[in-house]
């Protein structure tokens, strides 16, 4: 009997004691507490939601609502600390678990905090938008992921130093660091300057269509630290660095005023001079009259007698459309081709083809056979 009061003593001095001095019994009530609020979280985040975005509507502008979406997984984590900051309260630690248990509750604030700031970044990035005058959309995109980058680096440091953690040496580390780093990625940092390079001077944009001779040709989608990626017309991504663009020319045929129309039309030899001019002056009226051609006092346009081809006498046609969008300039040149075919056909004319004489004095097997009779297969006695 004094055996078993001695271990019912035992168990409860364990109970008591517990983890680290801390009661059993209250560390189950707390871990309880926590999942408490966790089971609360999706009903409080739901109402709290809810009361935010019907605030919201009353307003005209979307900026408060594009906020509150941007808000709303750091909303959703706050049930998580305030379950962990009750519960470390209804434990009543004391000395350094105490001092442990405050650090932890910090660092899920800090989070939070910094988690929310970094989200709202996106939402608030309108305000630099109206440095699009200045600056290039990429740079202020590029912008952007260094104001997230820097939140990111002020919650690593806030939560370091809750735990007590000093920065400075681990900054002059890193420097040392950054050093050794440096050397070995040359490379890395080359694109990084060159693609600031490309952002500062202009050369594309997204959406540009870009031609780099030996490189690609395509629209450029997205300018990174590294490289930029083009996509090609068959709809393949490219990944080009920043260097091969920044060493490279680039033809940049978004950024065309006009678009050209160079072409030879031969007419056969048999066209007289008054049916060339014919056909040249219509043309020229055509383009002068067309609202979908530029007129010659910004471009250069041409109809003039070009050459005499060895088939064909050829007439140059040269001239500028008002539109750069290549579906349209295709159905500006339809209707300009047939508007020739019309022009040289009425002038009772026709378009030369290939074509090459050959001279001989006679030929192969035109003079008459000689007859020889067969031999005759008896002889005569």
């Amino acid at each position: 009997m004094d055996q078993l009061t001695e271990f019912w003593n035992l168990t409860r001095d364990v109970w008591r004691d517990g983890v680290m001095g801390v009661d059993i019994g209250r560390i189950l009530a707390a871990f309880g507490i926590f999942i408490v609020f966790m089971l609360l979280r999706r009903l409080f985040t739901r109402f709290v939601l809810a009361a935010l975005r019907k605030l919201t509507r009353k307003t005209a502008s979307d900026i408060d609502d594009r906020l509150v979406d941007a808000l709303e997984n750091p909303i959703r984590f706050i049930p998580l600390v305030l379950g962990a900051f009750f519960a470390a309260e209804y434990l009543g630690l004391s000395g350094n678990i105490q001092l442990l248990a405050d650090n932890l509750v910090r660092s899920l604030i800090s989070f939070t905090l910094f988690w929310g700031f970094f989200r709202l970044v996106g939402p608030f990035s309108f305000l630099l938008s109206k440095l699009e005058t200045i600056f290039t959309s990429e740079l202020i995109d590029w912008l952007v992921k260094a104001i997230k980058a820097g939140f990111v680096f002020l919650g690593a440091v806030t939560i370091l130093q809750i735990w007590g953690i000093e920065v400075a040496p681990i900054l002059a580390g890193l420097g040392l660091f950054g050093v050794a780093v440096a050397l070995g990625a040359q490379d890395l940092f080359k694109n990084l300057i060159a693609g600031i390079l490309i952002i500062a001077e202009h050369r594309f944009s997204k959406g540009d269509w870009i031609l780099v001779d030996g490189v690609v040709e395509g629209t450029v989608e997205a300018i990174g630290f590294r490289s930029t990626v083009v996509r090609r017309f068959d709809k393949a991504p490219v990944y080009v660095p920043n260097t091969r663009l920044s060493d490279s020319a680039v033809t940049n045929f978004t950024a065309m005023t006009h678009r050209r129309i160079y072409w030879k039309i031969g007419v056969e030899y048999r066209t007289t001079i008054e049916q060339l001019r014919q056909i040249r002056d219509e043309i020229e009226a055509y383009l002068l009259q067309t609202d979908a051609f530029a007129p010659p006092n910004e471009v250069p346009t041409f109809v003039r007698i070009d050459s005499f081809n060895e088939s064909s006498i050829d007439i140059m046609l040269y001239c500028f459309t008002k539109t750069t969008n290549w579906g349209e300039w295709l159905e500006i040149k339809e209707h300009l081709a047939l508007k020739i075919k019309e022009i040289v056909e009425g002038a009772g004319s026709a378009f030369a083809f290939p074509s090459q004489s050959l001279y001989v004095e006679s030929l192969p097997g035109a003079a008459a056979e000689i007859y020889v009779p067969p031999s005759s297969t008896k002889e005569k006695s």
